[in-house]
């Protein structure tokens, strides 16, 4: 079910379109509100004006990528959008998923956090947006998740290859 062809049919948010979505508090986790789709038309730049607010979001081609659930926010530091995410990769491709982090984040600044976390048998990965290829700061928050989905899809194609 990997296939370029999916996201070319998806570009306009459609994609997304029955995805679980909610506005959650930073500092408690708490959630503000559940949105419905219509949200994902908001400008990227929504979560510079809220700070204090993540965006949760649950969606059916997650499965495709081996994730149940990303999350975004406004880094305060550094400014940057990080994405938040558990992968199911099994512990064994820690260094082809580096490497392939390496290779594939675009800039000398870019990191990464990667963390393999025994009790949920999830990568815990977590990356800043800015630096994924694609990104513009015009993006809506539909075209971000698009952008992380394009992303996970290739780290995921070549680990999955390279596997064999």
């Amino acid at each position: 079910m990997l296939k370029d062809q999916q996201f070319t049919e998806n570009v306009n948010g459609a994609r997304f379109a029955e995805a679980y979505i909610e506005r959650c508090d930073k500092e408690t986790e708490n959630m503000i509100k559940n949105e419905t789709s219509a949200f994902l038309s908001e400008p990227l730049d929504y979560l510079k004006k809220h700070k204090n607010e993540f965006i949760y979001l649950e969606s059916k081609w997650f499965e495709d990528v081996s994730v149940d659930s990303i999350s975004i926010e406004a880094d305060d530091v550094f400014g940057t959008y990080d994405v938040m995410l558990g992968l199911k990769l099994q512990k064994k491709f820690e260094k082809m998923i580096k490497d392939q982090l390496n290779a594939s984040l675009q800039s000398e600044e870019a990191k990464f956090d990667l963390l393999f976390s025994q009790e949920d048998g999830l990568w815990n990965l977590n990356f800043a947006l800015n630096f994924v290829e694609g990104y513009t700061e015009q993006l809506s928050i539909g075209e971000a998740f698009e952008l992380i989905y394009r992303f996970l899809l290739h780290l995921v194609e070549v680990v999955k290859e390279n596997k064999k």
